[in-house]
């Protein structure tokens, strides 16, 4: 077999999307309250990106359901370069050189005719060439692969020119297994690098473009082996029995050495040492930064409870990062891409006044410009205050979390829409969130609880989520309303539960399991019946997907009796207020079926309950008219249920 096999591709066409562009650099103002539709679109500008000379920007925008590529030069905001994508979702946009901008995107697909794969969200590479004013898949034409890939692609500099690394599907006698190919990007060519043995994970190149790292992982067993390249020859540097095999998550501070991520954060490990290194802020969620000229670790973001810190190693580094926070006035700045003299920065500043904005800064000039607001309808009299909490749950626990308020409103005696975040191992943070913002407009206030098991307060807290659906991951939230009514701030008779994902379940279960404290609840792509969940899991992905869930449910796989304890679609008959269940049908994560089995279950137990049914739709709502089709229906049902 020698042609190249075809799977569903990536739509693009080459646009010069000036109008678009011009309308979101301006930040109208609205005399009247915001409609729905301004939180519940997609984000005007969705990610943004400097070009290593620091001479442009590219930029992710959006218009209803479809997403373009627009490359601005900063110094006049002109559109120089662009591309649509259509509805195809951009998941990652990375400049390999100012010539070049590497795009991730996916699509939602079965398989292409041969594949045994289930339904699944492919990934799709491709490289928009400035220079040659053209859009090119990377693996467009590789023979005996897909051209899918597995995740954004690596960039290196090699004798000067831009080489991009994309992991992907290669087969020998219809055999497709995991491979790493080289890119060379001004010439358009992709070799195969690397082809995987049975159990390889993951890979790590080094500057030059050799092999650094690898691990192994032998799901019939739980062994991970980590290994690293010395001297042409591979050393296992270190094996051990578990789930939590490493992540290679780039080059160290020398540019040697790999960085891997383990439960308890992250460490340097070079090729001829065999300790772990230095712990980086041990469990704290860390958001890494690697150089994009040489890809090695500059920096770390580590936030705890509301404050977030980003270190750099390099002390000018840190003193121009520090310099362009103090410049935007105590509001809150995050790190999105920074130049190859580390002279120029994009940052998303999010404002109480404005909401959340991208802005260019001049380091060395001291200088900054806006590029565009995030929500280009938003303005101040459209965003809600956000009030960090802390409480202890009812064994004593410390907890952290935010309550939204309404606008206008005294906060007293309000009604609460408790809002769990999914996961469950995510965490919710400070700033602007379109849905806890959107459910606030309408008079309500918001709760958002870090509950045990959350990610970003360290190992403990997360391990103390294990085994705890339904069970004190749950009271977490309920001991937070009860927190909240002690403090007079919510009536605790007018409370209802919106979530997603995990989030869904958590509504779910709810209002299973505490059908006196909610009025309604809305579950969004959430779990009802977890043994077949758990048995649809273990089918579709690896086995150690299969132990991550058993982890967290504290279950020992899908015959477990355990999850029938848990899972709401099994104790629909205890649930009193009305329900509104919402799902994709392209949800690749939780199976739509997971609803149905829940509408199923309250109509025959009797109980009010609907499905709204989101065509076209994945997990993450990533599609505008889907996602204001969910928002419009979820507040619609809670006004009517519980009237702010």
């Amino acid at each position: 077999m020698r042609a190249a096999r075809g799977s569903s591709s990536m739509s693009f066409g080459f646009v010069r999307a000036a109008a678009l562009v011009a309308a979101l650099l301006l930040l109208p103002a609205w005399a009247a309250a915001a409609p729905l539709e301004v939180y519940g679109r997609l984000p005007s500008i969705e990610q943004a990106a400097i070009s290593p000379d620091g001479a442009q920007v590219a930029l992710v925008v959006t218009d209803g359901d479809k997403r373009s590529i627009a490359v601005l030069r900063l110094s006049d905001r002109k559109l120089v370069a662009g591309a649509s994508v259509g509805e195809t979702k951009v998941r990652d946009i990375t400049w390999a050189s100012s010539d070049h901008l590497l795009i991730t995107a996916s699509i939602t697909s079965s398989p292409p005719m041969g594949i045994l794969a289930p339904r699944q969200e492919w990934m799709l590479g491709a490289d928009l060439d400035l220079k040659a004013n053209a859009l090119r898949p990377l693996l467009s034409g590789v023979p005996d692969s897909l051209n899918t890939i597995e995740g954004a692609p690596s960039v290196r500099i090699i004798a000067g020119k831009p080489v991009a690394f994309v992991e992907g599907t290669h087969f020998e006698q219809n055999e497709g297994r995991l491979a790493l190919y080289r890119v060379d990007l001004d010439g358009g060519r992709a070799l195969l690098a690397a082809e995987a043995s049975e159990n390889t994970f993951d890979w790590l190149v080094d500057q030059q473009g050799a092999l650094l790292a690898e691990v192994e992982f032998d799901a019939g067993s739980a062994i991970w082996t980590l290994r690293m390249r010395q001297g042409g020859q591979w050393r296992a540097l270190k094996t051990e029995h578990g789930d939590d095999f490493p992540d290679l998550l780039g080059l160290g501070r020398d540019g040697r050495s790999a960085l891997i991520g383990v439960d308890a954060g992250a460490r340097e490990l070079a090729p001829d040492k065999s300790d772990w290194g230095e712990l980086f802020a041990p469990g704290h969620g860390q958001v890494f930064l690697f150089d994009p000229a040489d890809g090695r670790l500059i920096g770390y973001l580590d936030q705890t409870l509301d404050d977030q810190r980003y270190t750099f190693f390099d002390p000018r580094d840190q003193a121009g990062w520090d310099g362009a926070v103090k410049a935007f006035g105590g509001r809150r700045v995050s790190f999105v891409s920074i130049s190859a003299d580390h002279k120029k920065l994009i940052v998303l500043v999010d404002s109480s006044s404005n909401g959340p904005a991208y802005a260019f800064v001049d380091v060395g000039a001291g200088t900054s410009l806006w590029i565009g607001a995030e929500y280009a309808a938003l303005t101040g009299s459209d965003i809600a205050e956000v009030r960090p909490l802390s409480f202890k749950a009812g064994d004593g626990l410390a907890l952290h979390g935010y309550l939204t308020l309404p606008r206008g409103r005294d906060p007293k005696a309000l009604p609460l829409i408790v809002f769990p975040h999914g996961g469950p191992a995510d965490r919710d943070e400070p700033g602007f969130d379109w849905w806890a913002q959107a459910m606030a407009s309408r008079g309500y206030a918001v709760l958002q609880v870090n509950y045990r098991g959350s990610d970003g307060y360290g190992w403990d807290f997360l391990s103390a989520g294990f085994g705890e659906w339904g069970g004190k991951m749950q009271t977490d939230l309920s001991d937070g309303v009860r927190w909240l009514a002690g403090q007079g701030l919510v009536d605790p008779n007018r409370v209802c539960i919106v979530g997603a994902s995990y989030g869904g379940y958590a509504a779910l279960a709810g209002a299973a399991f505490e059908p006196d404290l909610y009025r309604c609840a809305v579950s969004v792509a959430g779990t009802s019946d977890l043994r077949r969940f758990v048995a649809w899991s273990k089918a579709q992905h690896s086995v150690s997907t299969q132990r991550y869930w058993d982890r967290f449910m504290g279950a020992k796989g899908p015959g477990d009796p355990h999850l029938a304890d848990i899972s709401p679609a099994d104790h629909a008959d205890r649930i009193r207020g009305p329900v509104l269940l919402s799902h994709g049908k392209d949800d690749t994560v939780v199976p739509f079926e997971q609803s149905a089995i829940m509408l199923d279950a309250l109509k025959k137990a009797g109980k009010p309950a609907d499905l709204v049914v989101l065509d076209k739709e994945d997990h993450w709502l990533s599609r505008g008219s889907t996602r204001l089709q969910m928002l419009k229906a979820a507040m619609d049902f809670v006004e009517r249920n519980d009237p702010p």
